[in-house]
């Protein structure tokens, strides 16, 4: 069984948005703009990509 994996890149500036969201962003290992990370594909991190998906681009890895 192969695991899927997304690239995650952050896109806009978690500054001004709630501390949920930028702790969110932390959570999924992004610090600076442009920054990226490439994660296994679970319904967890999906979660974490809808709450900031306005902040964060999203593709295949």
């Amino acid at each position: 069984m192969t695991k899927k994996n997304v690239k995650v890149t952050l896109v806009r500036s978690p500054i001004g948005t709630p501390e949920s969201h930028r702790a969110t962003v932390r959570g999924l290992g992004l610090r600076r703009l442009n920054s990226s990370r490439v994660l296994v594909d679970t319904p967890e991190v999906r979660g974490m990509i809808r709450k900031v998906s306005y902040l964060v681009t999203v593709s295949e890895a």
